[in-house]
């Protein structure tokens, strides 16, 4: 454990716990005591040893004490784009419970990559990190078997999984596309607009499967449903979709969109286009981020618990990583939380 200090002559000098010991005229081992367990020193050495730190300006490795140890002090998050309010809310969950822990998190973006994706879980598996959250990518295959082959405890977040292969906290999708269908189909609206993301996540798939069974249950066909893509679940890619959707010659009277930037940028494009929200066209949003209440139009979403997913998911690895039972095999979980939908201006019944 070093530090290196840059000397007056400009030559860089390695401070080690040797120096420390010397200048407070201590054992190498009475220093270790002082910073890992200090309960075992007295009050005077102590303060010797912090002041020899102190004069010498010493900080010691945590990543060398951490590979004695085999054992890091920092958790993975894994997300699909850290610039989407939802995942920074999701984030945040994660940190609240692991600073409980005494633990630290470590973000990255996989920019919905599949090649980002697996170069981050390799990276991860060499720093040796006490466990991952995973949103994958795709929803096939197995991205997390880089992780069981280093034995990294983790969980997936914002995606069911089999109990079998994982534990999982993630909302109802399905349930979020039913109710926003059902909202805009009580007000009046027959032909509505899916502007989806890419159609290899799963949720952007089971949000549509939810519109389905709700026009279904009004009796209605698959056509009532236009789907516009879209190739982010981003603002720019919105506004594109939006001047799409526009641009049919029969178009939909409500949007139902994958994800509050897509609805944000469609909103956009409406109002560049002078289409009235909601008279003209109707826009429902999902995930409900921070600003879909504070949009010039305020905009109805599902409500997707990203705090909620994060601060569970964290729990659940937690309780992997350090069992209360540690004789008993772990079980995978699978939470599945409920959406609900939160009614603004943007959809609101046409006169």
């Amino acid at each position: 454990m070093a530090t290196t200090r840059i000397q007056a002559n400009g030559r860089s000098a390695v401070v080690g716990i040797k120096e420390v010991a010397r200048q407070a005229g201590v054992s190498v081992g009475t220093v270790s005591n002082v910073l890992n367990r200090p309960d075992r020193v007295s009050d005077d050495v102590r303060a010797r040893v912090h002041a020899a730190i102190d004069r010498l300006g010493y900080v010691r490795s945590e990543s060398a004490r951490q590979l004695r140890a085999g054992r890091s002090r920092m958790l993975g998050l894994l997300v699909l784009d850290t610039g989407n309010p939802f995942f920074a809310a999701l984030a945040r969950g994660t940190e609240t419970a692991a600073a409980e822990a005494g633990l630290g998190v470590m973000v990255c973006n996989s920019a919905e990559s599949v090649e980002a994706e697996q170069a981050y879980l390799a990276l991860f598996a060499e720093q040796r990190l006490r466990g991952v959250l995973l949103a994958p990518v795709a929803s096939r295959g197995r991205p997390w078997d880089a992780l069981l082959r280093s034995r990294i405890p983790f969980v997936i977040v914002d995606r069911a999984v089999a109990p079998e292969e994982a534990c999982s906290v993630a909302a109802d999708d399905v349930l979020g596309g039913t109710l926003a269908g059902r909202h805009l189909l009580a007000a009046g609206h027959r032909r509505i607009a899916y502007v989806q993301g890419p159609d290899h996540l799963q949720q952007v798939r089971d949000r549509r499967e939810g519109l389905l069974r709700a026009v279904e249950e009004a009796g209605l066909g698959a056509d009532a449903i236009t789907d516009i893509p879209a190739e982010r679940l981003d603002v720019r890619a919105g506004r594109d979709a939006g001047a799409r959707l526009l641009g049919l010659p029969t178009g939909p009277t409500a949007a139902f969109c994958a994800n509050d930037l897509l609805a944000l940028g469609v909103m956009q494009t409406a109002f560049d286009a002078g289409v009235r929200v909601p008279e003209d066209l109707a826009v429902v949003g999902h995930d409900d981020i921070e600003f879909a209440e504070a949009s010039l139009i305020p905009l109805t979403s599902v409500r997707h618990p990203a705090g909620e997913i994060g601060r569970l998911a964290a729990e659940l690895l937690l309780e992997e990583i350090d069992p209360a039972q540690p004789d008993q095999p772990h079980v995978h979980t699978g939470i599945a939380l409920q959406p609900e939908l939160v009614v603004r201006r943007s959809s609101l019944p046409r006169r």
